[in-house]
């Protein structure tokens, strides 16, 4: 497959995630210290989890998830905004692949296996004014069983082609605009397009 043009995506909330151990933070440092830089003490001692996931967040807490109330909201530059229920989400046609995680700090998470929807039919009815990355994934599966809230459940978004902070977790809405704007870790100086190997010093 062509490799894909690049696009720029919305806002990096949230540095998703790991591990990979000592070494690959060792020489992933520079960008370490500017991530160790943006969280709290708490939060950058989080400890190391199965399958050697480490969980970062800003935000100081983890939203819940209340399979009843919860919604997706996409709006922006469509012909239709949306509003889907978790139900709605899991009506659509299920999209498995494997793909690996790359974390800007310098560690990599291989073959990761993602259950969920592609980005291109729940906007099928939508209608987006552009196109997108075609293996783009609303997730909510991981590795064979459903999405730890930890990891972003009920929902998280996964574009292999780029780090994990643009990876976002906790996702309640889609919105496409124009231009992307500067989000939490653009403002700290990241790339705002992230892509693996290409951005943030790598592959210069």
């Amino acid at each position: 497959m062509d490799a894909p043009t690049p696009k720029r995506y919305g806002r990096g909330l949230f540095l998703a995630t790991v591990a990979g151990g000592l070494t690959s933070i060792a020489w992933g440092k520079p960008v370490w210290t500017k991530v160790s830089a943006a969280l709290g003490p708490a939060e950058s001692l989080v400890p190391f989890v199965p399958q050697g996931w480490r969980i970062y967040t800003v935000s100081g807490s983890m939203p819940t998830f209340d399979r009843a109330t919860w919604r997706l909201e996409i709006g922006g530059l469509v012909d239709r905004k949306l509003s889907l229920s978790y139900d709605d989400l899991r009506a659509l046609p299920r999209a498995h692949q494997i793909s690996d995680f790359h974390c800007v700090t310098g560690w990599t998470v291989k073959n990761v296996h993602w259950g969920g929807v592609r980005l291109r039919d729940v906007f099928a009815e939508a209608k987006p004014h552009q196109g997108r990355i075609p293996d783009v994934m609303l997730a909510y599966e991981m590795n064979g069983k459903p999405l730890a809230r930890e990891h972003g459940a009920p929902l998280r978004l996964v574009i292999p082609e780029m780090y994990g902070y643009k990876n976002v977790k906790w996702l309640r809405e889609v919105n496409l605009v124009p231009q992307a704007e500067p989000g939490y870790w653009e403002q700290l100086g990241y790339d705002r397009d992230a892509w693996v190997g290409r951005s943030n010093g790598y592959g210069a």
